[in-house]
């Protein structure tokens, strides 16, 4: 039960993680794009420093990601074995098996998710908006 409560505290830990550093990068993005002309940065070197520190909240976003799936599946593992021990020790059948097909109920669907959707709007804005403005 402790490591399944761990694995639970991680997911939230991780997200965390995400959500800083992804507001971190982003800001130095829109800082750049908003201070590139003032600063005497040429409009190239500007759009990569966009696309690098985009392409860095990506990277910490497969690492997220990566970290939570992992959990996920650890979190899986330990109620197996947990329905193994009251198997021998209750009696078969006391505590129902994990399903995968119940990932819609699971949280970490959903952190993954807001991920996967947060990541791609920052890039669609920078792709359609900031990059094409940088001139």
């Amino acid at each position: 039960m402790q490591q399944i409560h761990a694995v639970n505290e991680n997911a939230y830990r991780f997200l965390a993680i995400y959500q800083t550093l992804a507001t971190g990068l982003v800001t130095a993005a829109l800082a750049l794009f908003v201070g590139y002309s003032k600063w005497g940065v040429a409009p190239s070197t500007a759009r990569g420093g966009v696309i690098g520190l985009l392409s860095l909240t990506t990277i910490v976003a497969a690492f997220t990601s990566t970290l939570i799936v992992v959990g996920a599946i650890a979190w899986f593992d330990y109620r197996n074995e947990e329905c193994d021990i009251t198997d021998e020790m209750i009696e078969p059948g006391f505590r129902k098996r994990p399903r995968p097909r119940n990932f819609i109920r699971w949280y970490e669907t959903y952190v993954l998710l807001f991920i996967i959707v947060s990541l791609s709007v920052m890039w669609l804005l920078a792709c359609f908006l900031l990059l094409p403005a940088m001139q």
